[in-house]
């Protein structure tokens, strides 16, 4: 027999139980949820979503606590499905030349860091970007007379090419009769001598040398990126990360610094060990899960190391390069899918996107919703391929309008109707997300859907639109880093939209950038950001 509570024990419990309740008010909710596609009110319980509705839902919960936004937009948290999230957040406390419109600029950049620089430190990060230069890259010259005492080793902003001073060429062994490796190229003037550039594996011997960051650093630099995140309302990401980082990892969600949530893809090589981790401790939990592993099939457009079926416009010695052999990639790819692991592998260029799908298809990937990262150029069979297989195309719209500033010199007035073909791909049936490559590109949803929707160029010299044709519409580019990002995390029951039983992860935007004027989203702020129910970031 069930014991009978007086009407004051009912009272305490009911008010016990709505202690851990909150309520957002005053909302214009985007859910996301085609059978409920608007709100105004959203109840929360511990981290989990239980009633979406309109304003009588607050008299239904009179004990919860109140979170008024008032008026403003409510959308699904952010879920962002590439960063390289130490790198970004470590781009955050270096030296910065990705604003650098000059070489003069750049070595004035480089003097003025070394300079107060301590002896030995190694000079890390960069992002520049000679295309925004003039087209020179840049040489070791420029910057030995102020880098004698410190390494430095600073990436383009793409990661696939570099710039290193002497001090690093000798401390990596690198010289004129130094080969160029499988995958890679070390830029050399005509004498065979290394200017200093190295490109895609060529920069191995670097990394192999670059010292670790002390636990200090790491802790700081980790910090630093998560608070980046929750400023930009996102609450997911999709980390392509180095297995050395999963530790960091671990210890900020067991010390509460893990504010959003995770989902790890190490690169392939430690597949067995990934393997091996998840058979003792499982593959996580909604915070930080493991399933996936990483592959690079070629290098990027702005380094001229994608690789094209046709050469370069602007260097027609070459059409780029592989960075493995296709039979050595389709075995990593087949090992890896033989274990269970969904595979996200990095292909740019027409030729490397081409042999992916096929091998894809070959190795009966295609049930484990297999993702092509960056699918930046595709040939028209290959959209409808990746359609009709599922394959999930995960690429980063910022990077329309920035390499839309000088792609058609690289590959061709003919070859942009391939590029960054968003809207092909949704009329396709395909499955679109959404993300940001940070360190490459900001770590800025907002600005990947104003980047999607109107394809303006960085340079605003294409005001209608850079090959205006792929342009998409503000509900696609939110789904795409809202419930398809969830797809392809194998999430869709815990993320995405906003409705009873999913976790309660939601961002609060300044404007509703379903109705300004399209050119308006970047302008726009996040207000707030909650994951799990907690406000993680509030602008107030």
């Amino acid at each position: 027999m069930i014991a009978a509570c007086s009407s004051a024990e009912t009272d305490k419990n009911n008010q016990q139980a709505a202690s851990n309740e909150k309520i957002m008010i005053n909302a214009k909710v985007w859910t996301g949820n085609a059978n409920q596609p608007w709100a105004e009110t959203v109840v929360m319980k511990d981290d989990r979503i239980i009633a979406v509705g309109g304003p009588d839902l607050k008299n239904e919960h009179p004990d919860a606590e109140i979170i008024d936004v008032s008026g403003k937009l409510v959308l699904p948290g952010f879920i962002d499905n590439h960063t390289h999230f130490m790198d970004g957040s470590a781009s955050l406390l270096s030296i910065k030349t990705q604003s650098t419109k000059s070489s003069a600029e750049f070595i004035e950049t480089v003097k003025n860091y070394a300079a107060s620089a301590p002896e030995g430190e190694w000079i890390t990060g960069g992002l520049w970007d000679h295309e925004a230069w003039e087209g020179q890259l840049p040489k070791k010259e420029w910057i030995d007379e102020y880098t004698q005492n410190n390494p430095l080793f600073l990436l383009r902003t793409d990661g696939h090419m570099a710039i290193v001073n002497s001090l690093v060429l000798n401390l990596a062994g690198i010289t004129k009769d130094t080969p160029d490796p499988e995958g890679g190229l070390i830029v050399r003037e005509e004498n065979g001598e290394p200017t200093g550039v190295l490109k895609d594996n060529a920069m191995n011997a670097v990394y192999s040398i670059v010292p670790a960051m002390t636990p200090a650093q790491a802790t700081k630099t980790f910090d630093a990126g998560i608070q980046e995140a929750l400023e930009n309302g996102v609450t997911q990401i999709h980390n392509m990360g180095t297995w050395d980082n999963i530790a960091l990892f671990k210890r900020a969600k067991d010390e509460g610094r893990l504010k959003i949530r995770v989902y790890y893809f190490p690169l392939i090589p430690n597949v067995h060990k990934l393997h091996d981790m998840i058979e003792r401790e499982g593959k996580g939990d909604n915070w930080l899960r493991f399933g996936g592993v990483k592959e690079l099939a070629d290098g990027s457009l702005g380094s001229t190391t994608a690789w094209f079926y046709e050469p370069y416009t602007d260097e027609p010695d070459t059409n780029g390069f592989p960075l493995m052999q296709m039979d050595v990639l389709k075995k990593n790819l087949a090992e890896a899918n033989d274990l269970g692991f969904q595979l996200a592998v990095h292909a740019i260029g027409d030729q490397t996107n081409d042999n992916l799908i096929r091998i894809f298809e070959e190795i009966g990937a295609t049930g484990n919703r297999p993702r092509i990262e960056h699918a930046q150029h595709l040939t028209p069979d290959a959209i409808k391929k990746m359609a009709e297989l599922g394959i999930i195309a995960s690429v980063q719209p910022y990077h329309a309008i920035d390499d839309g500033r000088w792609a058609e010199k690289r590959i061709g007035k003919e070859r942009l109707a391939g590029t960054y073909p968003f809207k092909s791909l949704f009329d396709a049936g395909a499955i679109v997300t959404f993300g940001s490559d940070w360190m490459v590109a900001p770590l800025e949803p907002l600005s990947g859907i104003y980047a999607a929707v109107t394809r303006r160029t960085l340079d605003g010299k294409n005001p209608d639109g850079w090959v205006p044709e792929q342009k998409i519409s503000v509900e696609q580019a939110v789904k795409a880093y809202t419930i398809n990002n969830a797809y392809a995390g194998f999430q869709e029951n815990d993320l995405g939209t906003i409705e009873p039983g999913k976790f309660a992860d939601m961002v609060v935007l300044s404007n509703n950038i379903f109705n300004i004027d399209p050119d308006e989203i970047i302008n726009t702020k996040v207000l707030m950001t909650i994951v799990g129910g907690d406000v993680k970031y509030s602008s107030k």
